[in-house]
């Protein structure tokens, strides 16, 4: 049985008809990935999966059980680090444990065992406007991870990071799925990002979207000339 399973999901936000029967799975410890173009609709899907945005049709099933517009169950985080500029690295990543009902102190000790985990150890009293970009997001990644560890939703957390920081963090975020045995759902606009960190690719046609094709990668690394082909054919499938 898949980790989380969506299934025929169609939304229209006003008049604009966003999303069409997609459906798409992701099996524990996977990172699967999806591409498409702007404004096709991923960021909607995700609102819906996280239970923000109810579907017009169709349903989020989590373990086999319906979580269609129900809060609480997976972690998102969005392309902004939204971490609060007033508060400490610390206690910026103790927010979903508080918001769990969880004691401030209590929250704050769980946290601490996270931080070094995360590269964050000697950054805990630091407030966000002192950390580089990629500390930002590593902040944000552990907050999100607090809020639901097994699965996350991750929309573009890199983009605004530069190409070297980016990569760094490409490693990074693999090693933790690694080490937390965590499913991750990943959108990108960036064909090279989704190949170097997809078990799977979804790619979505231009609003309303659809799932056009499903690519499997083999768990070896692709030699310089497969790379390229199958890079090459997931442009052409997004020009189509």
């Amino acid at each position: 049985m898949a980790h989380i399973r969506v299934c025929n999901i169609s939304k229209t936000l006003g008049k604009v008809h966003t999303l069409d029967h997609i459906s798409l799975e992701i099996n524990n410890n996977e990172f699967v990935v999806i591409v498409g173009p702007s404004g096709c609709g991923k960021s909607t899907l995700f609102n819906i999966m996280s239970g923000l945005m109810p579907p017009d049709q169709g349903r989020v099933e989590i373990d086999g059980v319906d979580w269609t517009g129900r809060t609480g169950r997976v972690s998102y985080m969005q392309q902004k680090d939204l971490l609060l500029p007033s508060r400490t690295i610390l206690d910026n990543v103790s927010i979903p444990l508080q918001l769990k009902g969880i004691a401030k102190n209590q929250a704050r000790q769980t946290a601490v065992q996270y931080l070094a985990e995360f590269g964050l150890e000697e950054f805990s009293h630091h407030y966000p406007r002192q950390l580089s970009g990629g500390m930002r997001q590593k902040a944000a990644l552990l907050r999100t991870y607090l809020f639901a560890s097994d699965i996350l939703l991750l929309d573009e957390p890199f983009a605004s990071l530069d190409a070297i920081t980016r990569r760094k963090m490409h490693l990074w975020l693999k090693e933790m799925q690694n080490r937390y045995h965590c499913s991750i759902l990943f959108i990108t606009h960036d064909i090279e990002e989704a190949l170097m960190l997809a078990d799977r690719i979804y790619l979505f046609s231009a609003r309303p979207a659809q799932v056009k094709q499903e690519i499997k990668l083999s768990p070896q690394e692709l030699s310089p000339v497969q790379h390229q082909h199958l890079k090459s054919s997931i442009i052409q499938q997004l020009e189509q």
